[in-house]
């Protein structure tokens, strides 16, 4: 089975293999976060509808968009949860949208956080209320999640310039110019650029030419790279953090009449997809790392709430849950490739 159809909803495998194993009394351990808050009023009354906040930022485009998109579909299969999904532009109004969700006595919170340090109060107060926190790709400063999901950053970077290695001539052969084009300065990105440049680091004739943060904006990486392409406009390829970029970097290749150049981003854009699975010489791959990570959060959420014994169901849950990233290239794109998303 595909890792992708894994990572989609990697939550409804884990769910029941959770519940299997509680069946057979295995225990996964002391949890990294203690679970041992009481639990909210809401989640007491057996007869109550569970509530589950989602709080996430707004996005109508990029990998963000995808994440509002997967937190709406995964909604929709559980109808007998009164799910609240609020997006935030900016870190106020998320915490704001996060002080509603605790007014209405929710028994769960989703957070994928607009930043960090910000957000990491407001789910330390709501954790210490006793309400189930579950923290995806953005970690707080402290350690108040039940649950944390993420991806592999690290992987991310190490297998995206693997792929350029073998592409330039394979391992101990390879020879190209490159450009480096960061995100918006975090560990997100320091994760995937540091991993990224200990492979090229390896060969000698990898030479990188380039180098500068797009912000994950595509409009920032056009100017950045024609910026770039004025000083060496003889580049081979280019190493993008993320598709927005990707296509950024594409724009400015077009409106200086460069050809022969190919592209490698991540995160699996749709349009990105469509395009390895079509044999584009631009894209000959991708990376990816899945928005659907918001709807795992969801699922685990749902399944430690529902038929109550929370604390018991903890026990067996996954703490930390990494999740890993796939090359996407064309004999497995058609796996990766989901045409109804807004991603």
């Amino acid at each position: 089975m595909p890792t992708s159809k894994k990572n989609v909803f990697l939550s409804s495998l884990l769910a029941s293999t959770i519940l299997g194993l509680s069946l057979f009394g295995f225990s996964a351990g002391k949890p990294i976060v203690s679970s041992t808050s009481t639990k909210s009023p809401a989640a007491q009354a057996i007869n109550a509808k569970i509530k589950v906040g989602v709080s996430i930022p707004a996005a109508d485009h990029g990998w963000t968009a995808g994440v509002v998109w997967w937190a709406k579909e995964c909604s929709k299969l559980h109808p007998e949860i009164d799910w609240m999904i609020a997006t935030a532009e900016t870190p106020e109004k998320q915490i704001a949208d996060i002080e509603a969700f605790m007014a209405k006595k929710v028994d769960a919170l989703v957070i994928l956080a607009t930043e960090s340090a910000p957000l990491t109060p407001v789910a330390e107060e709501a954790h210490n209320r006793g309400i189930l926190i579950v923290n995806v790709d953005r970690g707080f400063l402290k350690p108040v999640a039940d649950i944390f999901i993420e991806g592999d950053n690290a992987a991310f970077g190490r297998k995206s310039a693997e792929f350029m290695v073998e592409k330039l001539g394979g391992k101990g052969k390879a020879k190209g110019d490159i450009f480096i084009l960061e995100g918006i300065p975090c560990t997100v990105n320091t994760s995937r650029v540091n991993a990224a440049m200990a492979v090229f680091k390896t060969e000698p004739g990898i030479n990188i030419v380039g180098q500068q943060a797009a912000n994950w904006n595509r409009q920032k990486a056009l100017e950045v790279t024609e910026t770039l392409l004025t000083k060496s406009p003889k580049v081979t390829a280019i190493w993008a953090s993320d598709d927005d970029m990707a296509l950024g970097a594409e724009n400015a290749l077009a409106e200086k009449g460069i050809t022969g150049v190919w592209i490698l981003g991540g995160a699996g854009m749709k349009d990105i997809v469509k395009r390895v699975m079509d044999k584009d010489p631009m894209f000959p791959a991708d990376i990816t790392y899945p928005p659907s990570m918001i709807a795992t959060g969801m699922e685990l959420a749902s399944t430690v709430l529902m038929g109550g014994q929370r604390a018991k169901k903890m026990q067996f849950m996954p703490h930390h849950l990494v999740i890993d990233v796939d090359l996407i290239l064309p004999e497995n794109a058609k796996d990766y490739y989901f045409p109804n998303s807004v991603y």
